[in-house]
């Protein structure tokens, strides 16, 4: 029995409660190698890896993103890769309708644990919106393009399991406001990160304006906001827009490497509870902390009838690792 809770039944039961009271592998590699490979589109084969590790990239644009179920000891995790080397992984028309139908199909699967995105371009994470495509447009459909990137990046944010970017190069733009919808942000020392619109004469469009504060706090939103400003990995960390900075190495996926490792460690916890767990914050985040934590007690209400919650205590009790199951 897998459980999903709606954020309007969760929210009227709080109603009712509160009133009542007062060694891995890169991510390219990790793309192409073994195991359920899905692509929006037919990938060429010039674009995968080669036999020796090469990257070879297709201008192909079905190829722009490529999903990644890991199986083994790993199954549960997905890696989400953004591949348009030749556009620095910016958003594009295409990239959004391709992200919208894997967010969409991330959602729908109970199985899943843990989603990491991250890059299969070196140097790069995203560089934000395709300014070459953008200036091809005309003006009455740069608004509804924007919608339509926005709304990608809040059901990335409303995914129900936890989600990691992992930022091995530039984030700039709409893409630190694609990092910021995740829950967890790794970065590089040497990525570069910022919200850049102001000099374009416009203003982050896509949630930076309000995840930024949430992030880091209003003020220094604002002067990282006002000025343009692009920060390092580890400023990053610093002012708490990363929750952690890691060297980078050789190979360029160092960020990519420690977001796989911390899949890992949530990959055994009680799939249920992660995702009452993370809904519980996202929810009571937003709201005094009377109502947030009578959001926490309907979001424990969920557990409690689990079988996962009656094999964690045989577990404890017969001192063996538990085998959640997500029912």
């Amino acid at each position: 029995m897998a459980f999903q809770v709606g954020r309007r039944a969760l929210l009227q039961a709080v109603r009712g409660q509160a009133a009542g009271r007062g060694g891995a592998r890169s991510p390219a590699a990790a793309l192409c190698c073994s195991g359920q490979y899905v692509v929006f589109g037919n990938v060429s084969p010039a674009s995968r890896l080669d036999g020796h590790g090469a990257r070879h990239y297709s201008s192909d644009p079905k190829g722009d993103l490529r999903v990644r179920h890991l199986d083994g000891e790993d199954a549960g995790i997905v890696v989400v890769g953004l591949n348009r080397p030749k556009a620095k992984n910016s958003i594009s028309k295409n990239l959004v309708n391709m992200m919208l139908e894997a967010v969409e199909d991330i959602k729908k699967n109970n199985k899943l644990r843990s989603v990491i995105i991250c890059s299969l371009v070196p140097g790069i994470f995203c560089a934000g919106a395709d300014l070459k495509e953008r200036a091809k447009m005309h003006q009455s459909e740069v608004g509804p393009f924007v919608s339509k990137a926005r709304a990608l990046i809040t059901e990335l944010g409303n995914l129900p399991i936890p989600t990691i970017a992992a930022i091995d190069g530039a984030a700039l733009g709409g893409g630190l406001e694609m990092a910021l919808a995740c829950d967890i942000r790794i970065a590089s020392n040497t990525a570069k990160m910022g919200l850049v619109e102001t000099k374009l004469a416009i203003i982050p469009g896509a949630g930076g304006t309000q995840r930024l504060p949430r992030a880091i706090g209003v003020s220094l939103a604002k002067e990282l906001i006002f000025a343009a400003r692009v920060i390092d990995g580890a400023e990053a960390c610093r002012l708490g827009l990363a929750n952690h900075s890691v060297e980078q190495n050789e190979s360029g996926d160092a960020a990519y490497l420690r977001a796989l490792d911390l899949a890992r460690e949530i990959n055994p916890q009680g799939p249920i509870a992660i995702r009452m767990a993370k809904l519980a914050i996202n929810q009571g985040i937003e709201v005094d902390l009377s109502t947030g934590l009578a959001i926490e007690e309907a979001c424990y209400a969920q557990v409690i009838p689990t079988k996962d919650r009656l094999e964690g205590l045989s577990a404890f009790k017969e001192k063996r690792r538990p085998h959640f199951k997500g029912e």
